[in-house]
């Protein structure tokens, strides 16, 4: 899991409020990225795991897993 920590969602929070005030070095600039980069991709993992708990009852009674619904759809769509 690519995961990402409270110091690390910290850290995103004090590099936004010093690009409002002061501004950042080119290096906070990438850090920042970086970060960023890192908590959506955790969010979209998490969100991908939630999905993949879910069962959808259809009209006609039968159910269907939504993480294999996603799959097939993938497949469909190459």
């Amino acid at each position: 899991m690519a995961g990402i920590t409270n110091e690390e969602i910290a850290r995103i929070n004090e590099l936004y409020h010093k690009s409002k005030g002061e501004g950042l070095t080119e290096s906070e600039k990438e850090e920042q990225r970086e970060l960023r980069g890192k908590y959506i991709a955790s969010m979209r993992e998490s969100l991908r795991g939630q999905l993949n708990n879910i069962d959808i009852q259809n009209i006609d009674g039968s159910v269907e897993h939504v993480g294999d619904r996603i799959k097939k759809e993938k497949r469909h769509d190459n």
